[in-house]
């Protein structure tokens, strides 16, 4: 198997970095050793261990200067790219992949992601979008939804509390704690996106949750605990994920099916973390 190369952009953030990281380190990829990163970056270069990655700033990513995303594809060829940089960022990186004719996988959340889609779908390019990478989560989520779509007001009369807790700074409300509001909601039980206990206080976290201190800096711990009405009854749901190595292992398969589709003339298509397990 020939190695795929892939640009990993959003460094210096802790997602791409970790994601690059172990690219460095798998034989199935190969990394492209630039990556596209925001105007307020100080630094022009960033270390993955001792390999050094150039940073592109949007200001001469495409200038009439000279687009420099055209000089790195003519030195490395075909890439893939993967996106985890900030959500005001999704709908711009998204159109400038389109217009460069570059596959992409978006772990990014946020943004206007009907328009992401339609962005794609007008395109000459396919990508996976996925609000989390965690190929085990999707699937919990995906369980999930099924239940909700098959079993309607199974929780009928039952309380609901969400608690999610990331590192503090996760400025938003999880993004899986939201999308399990609306099965929770097809199930039965009234709870708004509001009402989710968001915890990013370093203290509490440690001290209440038992969070580990390495991870404090990283991670995504959420649980779901329904009472029945009489609480004769209590059903809880959790998923503890430490650090962002999960979110690497998702990714890697994210981009192989991928890379699958650009082999089969796949153009104009979004595909989804659901077909990635599925593998269709």
């Amino acid at each position: 198997m020939n190695q795929i190369n892939v640009m990993v952009n959003g460094m210096p953030g802790n997602v791409a970095a970790s994601i690059a990281k172990h690219i460095l380190t798998d034989e199935r990829f190969k990394l492209v050793r630039h990556s596209l990163t925001g105007p307020d970056i100080p630094v022009s270069e960033f270390l993955i261990d001792e390999t050094p990655v150039q940073l592109v700033k949007p200001d001469s990513r495409d200038n009439k200067r000279g687009a420099a995303i055209e000089k790195i594809k003519e030195t490395n060829g075909p890439f893939i790219t993967v996106d985890f940089t900030l959500p005001a960022a999704v709908n711009d990186n998204a159109e400038f992949y389109c217009r460069h004719e570059l596959p992409f996988v978006m772990g990014t959340t946020g943004g206007d992601r009907e328009m992401l889609k339609k962005t794609v779908l007008s395109s000459s390019i396919s990508a996976v979008i996925a609000p989390n990478m965690a190929k085990q989560i999707v699937g919990f989520q995906a369980m999930m939804e099924y239940a909700a779509e098959n079993f309607p007001g199974l929780f009928d009369g039952y309380s609901l509390e969400i608690r999610e807790s990331h590192q503090k700074t996760k400025v938003d409300t999880s993004g899986t704690a939201k999308a399990m509001v609306h099965y929770f909601n097809k199930l039965g039980v009234r709870f708004a996106e509001n009402d989710i206990i968001k915890v990013r206080d370093p203290e509490i976290q440690q001290n209440d949750w038992k969070i580990p201190k390495e991870y404090l800096n990283g991670h995504a711990w959420h649980t779901y605990t329904l009472d029945a009405p009489d609480k004769t009854a209590q059903f809880s749901f959790s998923h503890n994920i430490n650090g962002r190595d999960i979110y690497s292992w998702g990714t890697f398969d994210a981009i192989l099916f991928l890379q699958k589709k650009i082999e089969a003339r796949s153009k104009g298509t979004v595909f989804t973390m659901i077909d990635v397990l599925k593998g269709d």
